[in-house]
């Protein structure tokens, strides 16, 4: 007769439980905040500087574009780059492993009691785990090397999660611009970026758990920076940059 497989009732207020948006979280609250915030920095500086409604579109458009990409091509880049440095790591530890056994047993053992385990489980953990060169391999990494094998990041998916997030955050504030004259579109891009940049801290609290009203503000205020900076560059345009 099959065995019941061992089951309880998860807590479903814990996200690992029920959500594997945090595996991509970092690439979707990052590209959306810095999308939004850059764009609505750099247009509204050239709206308030040129008052053209063809340069604002244009200049738009290619910074989303542009912005996007980059950010897609440095997070591929770079999470590349940390992904064969772990994999390298990890043929590292499995050529020691195979050829020097009884030192990895002993340093293993020795990670154990840092841990906090008691000496003759360590001692014993580290038989058990000297006998199986997967596990041997798994438990080095873990706790020798801080990686989990089977959680290494896929750079192709994350970059694709950044680049929609980058260009979703960086459309909104274009989008009014599309409907509304330069001055009218520089106070609706504003109220419709701080919006959304509000509404994404509180979508982040759900995860976080953190206050959603705290959470919307904090992201609400540093947009706020980067909007009142490109009012001024705007502003100050003529006395800033020569003709």
């Amino acid at each position: 007769m099959k065995e019941k497989d061992y089951h309880y009732d998860h807590n479903l207020d814990f996200i690992h439980h029920y959500s594997s948006a945090y595996l991509y979280g970092r690439e979707i609250v990052f590209g959306m905040q810095d999308g939004m915030v850059s764009v609505i920095g750099a247009l509204t500086g050239i709206a308030v500087g040129t008052n053209d409604h063809f340069v604002v579109l244009l200049s738009g458009v290619a910074i989303i574009a542009i912005g996007a990409i980059s950010m897609a091509i440095g997070t591929f880049t770079s999470i590349g780059t940390e992904t064969k440095m772990q994999k390298r790591m990890l043929f590292e530890e499995q050529t020691e492993i195979k050829r020097s056994l009884k030192e990895e047993r002993k340093e293993i053992e020795g990670l154990f009691l840092k841990d906090g385990w008691p000496k003759d489980m360590a001692e014993k953990m580290a038989e058990c785990a000297s006998e199986d060169e997967s596990l041997m391999l798994n438990e080095m990494a873990y706790r020798e090397l801080s990686i989990i094998p089977e959680k290494i990041s896929h750079p192709v998916k994350n970059s694709v999660a950044m680049f929609l997030a980058w260009f979703t955050g960086g459309s909104i504030p274009l989008l009014p611009y599309f409907f509304l004259t330069v001055s009218a579109g520089i106070y609706a891009s504003v109220g419709i970026t701080l919006f959304g940049l509000f509404l994404l801290g509180v979508m982040t609290s759900h995860y976080t758990k953190q206050d959603p009203i705290i959470a919307g503000f904090t992201i609400f205020f540093l947009g706020g920076l980067a909007i009142s900076a490109g009012y001024f560059i705007g502003h100050f345009a003529d006395m800033l940059i020569p003709h």
